[in-house]
């Protein structure tokens, strides 16, 4: 039996399609590339599904400077690291977060920076965003690899939840060690993690002079990471 003819396209259709595509592969092409790196856990269940909600700050901080690709990266349970295809919008990202729920597990730290090393080594990546609460693993070991990703010349992007004073050493150390910036917060500051990553999407756009876009009006966390970075 013949199948029914489909639907033509309506004048226009085409254009705008082919319009689209062209403007994201220039995105792709021309956008800076982030890692978005998070501890999925059991224990950060609750800041997983606030990051959800907030994470198109990145999308929308660089609005205006060349877009940007980021690659969600996440770790739990036993020995599960997963990385994302480059994402171009907030609503193919937030997508892929919304499938994730957290299971227990150990800290992959190491794991996650050795992919990192190896997206920057294919292709430049101008930030890893990290956010986590916990590390478990050798603390010179990780710090070691930040310092790798130092001299590559890929910054990373620590933001603990809570306040373990030995994570809060390490975060900075690695922080400092790769030419990034480290900053705290807590599961009642969704505004201000959600400035953070806006911060750090304008950083990886369009270096240190689009931060200071932000001028005075920055929060005291965005002023942090100004003062961290040279």
């Amino acid at each position: 039996m013949a199948q029914p003819p489909s639907r033509r396209s309506k004048p226009g259709e085409i254009d705008k399609f082919l319009s689209r595509s062209k403007h994201l592969v220039q995105r792709a092409r021309s956008g800076a590339r982030l890692i978005f790196a998070i501890d999925a856990t059991a224990s950060r269940q609750p800041t997983w599904d606030q990051a959800c909600q907030i994470q198109g700050q990145m999308f929308l901080s660089t609005h205006g400077l060349g877009g940007l690709a980021v690659q969600l990266c996440y770790y739990r349970g036993f020995s599960e690291l997963r990385a994302s295809k480059w994402l171009l919008d907030e609503t193919a990202l937030l997508r892929q977060m919304s499938a994730v729920r957290c299971e227990g597990g150990y800290t992959q730290i190491e794991r996650l920076l050795n992919h990192a090393l190896k997206e920057h080594e294919n292709e430049p990546v101008k930030a890893l965003v990290f956010i986590g609460d916990a590390m478990e693993e050798n603390p010179d070991t990780v710090c070691g690899k930040a310092g790798q990703a130092g001299i590559q010349g890929l910054p990373l992007f620590m933001f603990q939840e809570g306040h373990d004073p030995a994570v809060e050493h390490t975060f900075k150390t690695m922080a400092r060690l790769s030419g990034g910036a480290y900053a705290r917060f807590d599961h009642n500051s969704a505004a201000e993690l959600a400035e953070l990553l806006g911060a750090v999407a304008r950083y990886a756009a369009a270096g240190r002079s689009g931060l200071l876009e932000y001028g005075t009006e920055a929060s005291a966390g965005v002023k942090l990471l100004l003062q961290q970075l040279k």
